[in-house]
């Protein structure tokens, strides 16, 4: 990682930069080397092989190999009802692969969108796009809080692992449903915890760009999905993540460790889908 582990960060503008910074550096990585970060199925940044999040993607029509970084915890496009002819968004799309498997959807008709705020990944996804030659795939480069995409232009919003990342979940939900089409809807594989974590780990920069501190309260992250407006609002999956032991022993002292592991504090991987009325 780029910052020390004892290194926290403070504000909205400092988290961003912090996630911008690792995932800069993870772009220039392969999927066995980001293995280590949080969003992947490693070791490093507090994860092990018990605590995978990262969903195997090689049995995917339209799966790309090189635009897989092992990054998500879960396959958005799956049972998303995305249609031939849609046009869809993938929200902090990375080097492409979410991408990728729902052009194969979509087909030559359809078309897919991918928005990150990362430079390096953006030019990973568009070089990724030019050996595969699709013409109906595009990246641009953007905030979530503020996406550069038209109002109302979009069947489906998918996204992977991301919105956790994001500071503002209210403007990001808010966007997510301008650019949605009336009667389109999303489909975002996250990460969310059963009641708050412990100030320590929210605050370490390390984990927040791993994913796992930056989590919000399950219920409070469907209140603002429902608050934005979406209906039939409904989770399609979820798994428990832990965080080993040993990882919990870098950041914790004993006396918060134990405090922790008495606590209902259960972090989960969800996939959440609704609809914009």
């Amino acid at each position: 990682m780029l910052l020390e582990k004892d290194k926290t960060v403070k504000n909205p503008e400092e988290l961003k930069i912090v996630v911008k910074e690792t995932y800069g550096k993870i772009a220039s990585q392969s999927r066995t080397q980001n293995a280590s970060s949080c969003c992947g199925s490693g070791s490093g940044c507090g994860c092990s092989d018990d605590a995978v999040m990262a969903e195997e993607y090689g049995h995917l029509d339209g799966y790309v190999p090189e635009a897989d970084l092992g990054l998500g915890c879960g396959i958005p496009t799956d049972g998303a009802g995305i249609k031939s002819g849609d046009t869809v968004l993938d929200l902090g799309s990375g080097a492409g692969n979410d991408v990728f498997v729902a052009r194969r959807i979509v087909g030559e008709h359809g078309r897919v969108i991918g928005v990150d705020f990362t430079e390096e990944m953006i030019a990973k996804a568009n070089a990724n796009k030019q050996k595969l030659g699709y013409a109906n795939v595009g990246f641009r480069m953007g905030d979530i809080e503020q996406l550069p995409v038209d109002t109302s232009s979009v069947d489906v919003v998918i996204s992977n692992c991301v919105l956790n990342l994001v500071p503002d979940k209210t403007k990001a939900f808010a966007e997510i449903s301008r650019v949605l089409k009336p009667g389109g809807h999303f489909s975002i594989s996250d990460i969310v915890v059963t009641a708050p974590l412990p100030e320590k780990l929210k605050t370490v920069a390390e984990l927040y760009a791993g994913c796992v501190s930056g989590a919000m309260v399950r219920s409070e992250y469907l209140s603002i999905i429902e608050s934005a407006g979406f209906r039939n609002i409904r989770l399609v999956k979820e798994k428990p993540i832990q965080i080993p032991a040993e990882a919990l022993a870098e950041y914790l002292s004993d006396v918060e460790r134990a405090a922790y592991n008495d606590s209902n504090v259960r972090i989960q991987s969800i996939t959440v889908m609704a609809e914009k009325p």
